[in-house]
């Protein structure tokens, strides 16, 4: 279990250091199509430092969720993983000279306050498998998250970054969900490539990166980043507590739903920590 949880802070500081690099990229650089699901924009995004730092604390962020994953429930990795936005808001304090209030820092204290809670009320990772066809729901939510994303590039600049965030989120929760229906992760059995999870997990985490670059690139990162968390935190951990078997320790269950819903509350507070600042007049975007 400690492990587990350590693993999971560990995926938090990546993910939340990467955010701010991303965000400052992807604001330096010109939109293509201007959709949801712009590909354009991805691609020019790639050619800047920042933002392949960030994918490479991505990549790393990514490892340690997979085996988090392994060891700890769902809620437990998506609370630390809203979390990331505490770690946002000192990145951005530090490399974007944003100030933080008292106040922003007493939020950022009950986000860890919170993921100590929860790391102590946690109980094992389930072994249930959840219902039949599940895997293949999965690759449903992915489908309808590309068509949300690409309707959302219509709206206005603050329902665009809202709804992309959302998207953004429920791909990030497919993967968290994809991963535990995978029983063994082992490349040499043909059951681990014929495994619908595999796939959804791999699509889910695209349409993530997809749409949560361009709502980076305009609106408010603030509500993008809001939605972002609602997605990937509460729909995956009632999954694992419905048909995964995500329990708490005994007599502890209202420690897990109080830390729970504090972090994540918390984290909405914080949410604005990942603004990146306007690149200036003289920068010419990258074409």
């Amino acid at each position: 279990m400690l492990i587990g949880f350590l693993l999971a802070l560990g995926c938090s500081v990546c993910y939340g250091t990467a955010s701010v690099l991303q965000a400052a990229a992807t604001r330096s650089v010109e939109a293509g199509s201007g959709s949801g699901v712009d590909t354009v924009l991805l691609m020019r995004a790639v050619r800047q430092w920042r933002y392949l730092a960030g994918i490479g604390l991505d990549a790393v962020g990514f490892a340690l969720q997979v085996v988090a994953l392994r060891l700890v429930p769902i809620y437990v990795v998506a609370a630390a993983l809203a979390a990331s936005i505490a770690v946002t808001g000192i990145v951005a304090a530090w490399l974007l000279s944003a100030r933080l209030s008292p106040a922003e820092w007493t939020a950022v204290g009950v986000v860890c306050a919170s993921l100590a809670l929860l790391g102590f009320a946690a109980g094992p990772e389930g072994s249930q498998h959840g219902p039949a066809g599940l895997g293949w729901a999965l690759m449903g939510v992915v489908a309808a998250i590309f068509v949300v994303g690409a309707a959302a590039g219509r709206l206005g600049d603050r329902p665009r970054a809202l709804a992309l965030g959302l998207g953004a989120g429920c791909g990030f929760g497919v993967v968290e969900v994809g991963v535990r229906l995978i029983d063994t992760i082992d490349l040499t059995k043909a059951a681990f490539y014929t495994n619908p999870a595999l796939y959804a997990a791999a699509a889910g985490g695209a349409a993530g990166f997809l749409l949560l670059t361009s709502a980076l690139h305009r609106g408010s990162v603030t509500t993008a980043v809001a939605g972002m968390v609602v997605g990937e935190t509460i729909a995956p951990a009632l999954v694992g507590v419905v048909w995964l078997g995500d329990r708490a320790r005994d007599g502890l269950g209202w420690m897990v739903f109080v830390g729970f819903v504090v972090a994540v509350a918390a984290t909405l507070v914080l949410a604005r920590f990942g603004e990146a600042p306007a690149p200036a007049e003289t920068d010419q975007p990258v074409n």
